[in-house]
This record gives structure tokens, C-alpha cells and sequence, in this order.
């Protein structure tokens, strides 16, 4: 049926890729419906489909290119954005036409295309967007960007390349944007970022202000201000500097919680030095036992890459005991993708691909086994768990150990209560990676210690 001419426009909307991503998507999706432009609920009802892509890996690449394929068969009528962006060329030569091709993190580039291609209706009525803005996440969690690019140049990726180097994004604007997605109602705040341990460091740490309180643009200063906000906030993408153990003492499984997000992406102190890495002379290990005698209580979730190009057996070995010597909670692990472009690449002696393949199913095998084991500990244990959907079977949530969509849940088979709501539970039984609860009576998380 033909939409009467006074309808607004309706824009489709695809996001992959990483959180980051995803907050690029929340802005863009925050302009549009500012300017009066609706988001359509599936390709026949969209007037054009804009694809916020993603080129970290050549999976990603094959996975953002049949999205784009999708869009193109289903609409015709496509604005292509995100990281694969950069590569417009390549974008262009499989689908010639596609409306437009731009980078990542450019909103105005992005809208200056909707623009051209689909007129902005008259008179858009801006109250319709709330304060927070569009978000993509369920009411009760929101990821919060810090900062855009990366300074780093890790021979594996391709970020730097593709997002630029890093910028910080002023601590009053983080802060204020804080508050106004808890003031909505957000129970969660998920800091992101390409390394949050280095917020400030292109602003070399200079003073900000965040209610009118000078604070030094640094990591411990900007948790020191999230601190105060009285909801969960969950660091990712935290780079293992001295200044993970100033924030220590900060975190509270109320406040700024006592799980860290660190990307180690290897134990070997050769395969870290060929890999670049940042603080790659702080041996993994020496850095989790001082965080783990600091905060026994602590947390730990880590990716790693198997089969960089020359690591040998007896390396990666080293990384499996470190991964059990360190207690790694929760684990994400890659096989090495030659990604367009990644100096890695130029590296002698590349891991055959059933070798990388064989050491990953290797990894994860040993990785579940000391999960389970891990979680069996919790059980008997009593924690305080934020929900996240309601079942057929019961209510899905998570405690201060889990972040979303990453790490394991908890099922909790008795009680109700709606999304977005904590409750109180004690576990019962445990699996591979998640487990199962009972609503338990009300208890005081600041003084029980318990998970």
C-alpha cells in the first residue's frame, strides 16, 4: 500500500561490529529522528538503508558486504558507513549503486548523504527525541564512548587506519551525558572505547571540568567521576598500565564495578613485542597478581589472538598456562586474520591455518573446563543481579561478573521481576558458562563480599 505523501520518510538502519560501532549508530539514529525521520522496521517499508559496517577482520569484511548485498537486493537504496568505509573502492566495485560510501564516526557525512537522497521532511517536531538520545541497547544498560582512534600501532590491526589516532572526548561531555542516560533511567553504563586506560593522554592529562569541579583528563580522574553517578559502570577495553592499579581502590560492586575488560591478546613476551603491543614489557601475569592481591574480589575477562605469524608451540603453550594461572573469568580469542593492511602481514613465518584453527578449538576447550570449574565456586553464593528479559522459562540477568552480550547470564528460576530491575539471588546450580538462581532475601552487597 503506497504511504500517503504527508508520511515522514522512513530510513532502515543495519549496525554491526563492536560496541563503538554501535554508539555511531545511536547518534546517527539520534539525528535522524531529530530532524523528523522515522526508522523503518524492514526493507519494503524503508525509503533508503544505511549500513554502518565493519572491517576489523576479514570475517567482519564478508559478513559487512553481504549485509550491504542484503540491502541492495531488498531496497536498492543504500548509504554505506563504518569502518569498511574506508575502503570505498572496494565497496563500490562489488556494488556500484550504492548511494554513498563513508568512514567511520562521520555523522555529518552520513546526513549530508540522507540529505541529498532523501529529502528532511518540514516542520520535524525535536521534543520527539529524548534527552539520552536513540539507543539501540534495552533501557536499562547504555554504552558510553570515551574517546574515538587509537595511538597505538599494533601490527595486527587496522584501527588506527581506519578510525584515525586518539581523541578524548572532553570529561565534562562524558560526565553529563552520564547523567542524562541515568536520569532516563539506565541502571548500566558501559565505558568503551579503543584503550579507555588512555583517555587524556592526547590532552596530556590537562585539567577538565565536570560539574564545575576541575579534574585531570586522565583514567583514574574520569572513574573518579563516574564513581559518583550510583549506578553500574563496566570498563572495557582497559590496556594494563600502572594506572589500572591507582583505580583499584574505586571500585565497588554498586558503583564502578570490580570487572575489568583487558585485552591482553597474548602471555609471551616475544609474541607481545612482535605484536607492538602497548605496556607489552609488563609481563600479563606480574600485572593480574598485583590487581588480584589489591581486589580479590576482581574480575577478569581478556581476548587473545592464536597463530600470530611466528608463534611457535612452546609460545603458545605459555599462553595457555597464563590463562589458567591468572584465573581469566571470561575469554574471547581469535585465530590471526591477515587483514588488509596489518603490518603483521610482512611478518616470516606464518602459522599454517589449521594449525591457528587446531591451537583456537585448543583454547576454548581449555578455557571451558576452567570456566566451569570457576563457576562452581559461586555456587551457595548469594549476588545481586540486574535483569535483562523475562522467559518463558524465567528471568534472564547478570551480576557485577557478567557484562551483556559477551559473557555468560544467570537464569533465575524462581521469582519475578521486569527487566531493568535488580533483585537478589542465590545460586544454585552452574553450567559451562552461565548459571542458575533463586530469588533470595534482600541482603546489603556492601558488606556480604559475595558475587
Amino acid at each position: 500500500m503506497p504511504r500517503p505523501p504527508s508520511a515522514p520518510p522512513q530510513v532502515g538502519f543495519v549496525s554491526l561490529g563492536c560496541p563503538k560501532a554501535l554508539v555511531d549508530s545511536e547518534q546517527i539514529l539520534t539525528r535522524l529522528r531529530s530532524e523528523g525521520y522515522h526508522t523503518a522496521a524492514s526493507y519494503d517499508d524503508a525509503d533508503l538503508v544505511i549500513v554502518n559496517t565493519c572491517g576489523f577482520i576479514e570475517a567482519a569484511v564478508t559478513e559487512s558486504l553481504d549485509a550491504i548485498g542484503e540491502a541492495m537486493a531488498d531496497n536498492g537504496r543504500v548509504i554505506v558507513t563504518g569502518c569498511l568505509g574506508v575502503k570505498a573502492d572496494l565497496i563500490r566495485a562489488r556494488y556500484p549503486k550504492v548511494l554513498a560510501v563513508t568512514g567511520p564516526h562521520d555523522e555529518p557525512a552520513v546526513m549530508a548523504a540522507v540529505h541529498a537522497h532523501l529529502p528532511k521532511p518540514h516542520d520535524p517536531f525535536v521534543d520527539l527525541v529524548p534527552p539520552q538520545g536513540i539507543k539501540l541497547t534495552p533501557r536499562h544498560y547504555a554504552y558510553l564512548k570515551i574517546s574515538e582512534g587509537c595511538h597505538h600501532n599494533c601490527r595486527f590491526c587496522i584501527i588506527p587506519s581506519l578510525r584515525g589516532t586518539l581523541v578524548s572526548r572532553p570529561l565534562g561531555d562524558i560526565v553529563a551525558e552520564a547523567e542524562r542516560l541515568v536520569e532516563a533511567g539506565v541502571k548500566e553504563l558501559l565505558i568503551v572505547s579503543q584503550d579507555t586506560s588512555a583517555y587524556g593522554v592526547d590532552q596530556k592529562h590537562r585539567v577538565g571540568f565536570a560539574g564545575g569541579r576541575p579534574v585531570k583528563m586522565s583514567f583514574p580522574g574520569l572513574v573518579h567521576e563516574l564513581a559518583r553517578l550510583g549506578v553500574w559502570v563496566r570498563l572495557h577495553y582497559v590496556y594494563p598500565y600502572k594506572s589500572v592499579e591507582e583505580i583499584l581502590p574505586l571500585l565497588d560492586i554498586d558503583g564502578v564495578l570490580p570487572y575489568l575488560d583487558v585485552p591482553f591478546q597474548h602471555a609471551h613476551p616475544r609474541v607481545l613485542t612482535a605484536m607492538r603491543r602497548p605496556a607489552g614489557r609488563a609481563h600479563p601475569s606480574a600485572c593480574v597478581k598485583a590487581w588480584r592481591a589489591a581486589r580479590p574480589d576482581l574480575v577478569l575477562r581478556s581476548t587473545v589472538i592464536v597463530g600470530f605469524p611466528g608463534e611457535t608451540e612452546a609460545e603458545f603453550e605459555t599462553l595457555l598456562a597464563f590463562i589458567e594461572d591468572a584465573g581469566i573469568d571470561r575469554l574471547g580469542a581469535f585465530a590471526y586474520s591477515a587483514v588488509e593492511g596489518a603490518a603483521a602481514n610482512a611478518l616470516p613465518n606464518p602459522v599454517p591455518e589449521d594449525i591457528k584453527h587446531a591451537r583456537l578449538e585448543r583454547l576454548m576447550a581449555h578455557q571451558a573446563a576452567l570456566s566451569a570449574e570457576r563457576l562452581k565456586t559461586r555456587i551457595g553464593q548469594t549476588c545481586r543481579v540486574l535483569i535483562d528479559e523475562r522467559t518463558e522459562d524465567g528471568l534472564i540477568g547478570r551480576s557485577y561478573a557478567e557484562a551483556p552480550e559477551i559473557d555468560g547470564v544467570i537464569r533465575v528460576t524462581a521469582g519475578d521481576a521486569p527487566p531493568g530491575d535488580f533483585v537478589d539471588c542465590r545460586i544454585v546450580a552452574t553450567g559451562t558458562h552461565d548459571l542458575t538462581a533463586i530469588m533470595a532475601p534482600t541482603f546489603d552487597t556492601r558488606t556480604t563480599g559475595s558475587v
